[in-house]
């Protein structure tokens, strides 16, 4: 009996030290990693890379050590963040010059020099600013630019295929092809240090990488490659983030 009685009670012990117990539906689950690297796959360049990720080229090849013109090689693991290398250079040596007597005369009247005026060709494109931006395309706007939807990066503008899709500024075409998932056929224009523009989903390219173009040149035919309609798909980026294209085109 009195054994008996021990089994109860232990029974009863262990039954509400149980029933205390969280339920494993209401743990947390751990927190989801944000992706830190990426390996280049064959097609990709750095700007393409940068493009996919929202991220200045600038800043990813430096944090990468990627001199430029930014080649990179299929299987190259690439760091999404990390801190850029500053370049310390040695301090200037100091030379000290034998000193002279001179006799001191009057000082002389010297005419100052008119201020030089610098003309805007002298200045290096690369440095210049995109000061006029035109229309790739004409047609309807379907979708518009929304700042926090991933989505909807710049606008949609309808049109019919095989139309003649035009550099929106003048600038160098940095990627041609159809590596970048859910663009199609794109094209993408480096304009100076600050701005690129993005031309998605053409049916035919018309230029390749390194081309030099000008505003309004014909460098693609619109189409439907990656999406289910013709239509031009138009981004600008502004220090590698989407800005929105119709606060820059007339």
């Amino acid at each position: 009996m009195g054994r008996l009685v021990v089994v109860l009670c232990s029974t009863f012990l262990l039954a509400s030290c149980a029933s205390n117990l969280a339920p494993t539906s209401s743990l947390k689950q751990p927190p989801s990693q944000k992706i830190r690297h990426h390996t280049v796959s064959k097609g990709e360049t750095l700007y393409s890379i940068a493009w996919r990720y929202g991220k200045d080229f600038k800043e990813l090849a430096a944090v990468n050590r990627i001199p430029a013109p930014y080649r990179i090689f299929p299987g190259q693991r690439l760091a999404l963040t990390g801190r850029i290398p500053v370049a310390v250079s040695p301090p200037p040596v100091k030379t000290v010059a034998k000193t002279k007597k001179v006799t001191r005369k009057a000082p002389a009247k010297v005419s100052k020099p008119a201020p030089k005026t610098v003309k805007r060709s002298s200045i290096s494109d690369g440095n210049k600013n995109v000061t006029k931006w035109r229309w790739p395309v004409r047609g309807r706007v379907l979708s518009r630019f929304q700042a926090n939807d991933p989505l909807r990066k710049g606008v949609d503008i309808a049109g019919k295929k095989g139309e003649s899709v035009q550099a929106a500024a003048d600038g160098t075409v940095i990627y041609a092809g159809s590596a970048l998932r859910g663009y199609g056929k794109l094209l993408i224009i480096k304009h100076n240090e600050e701005f690129l523009s993005a031309y998605a989903h053409n049916d035919k390219l018309l230029v390749g990488e390194g081309t030099k173009v000008r505003a309004g040149q014909r460098i693609a035919e619109l189409g439907s490659s990656g999406t289910d309609r013709d239509m031009l798909h138009f981004e600008i980026r502004k220090n590698g983030q989407p800005v929105d294209p119709l606060a820059y085109l007339p």
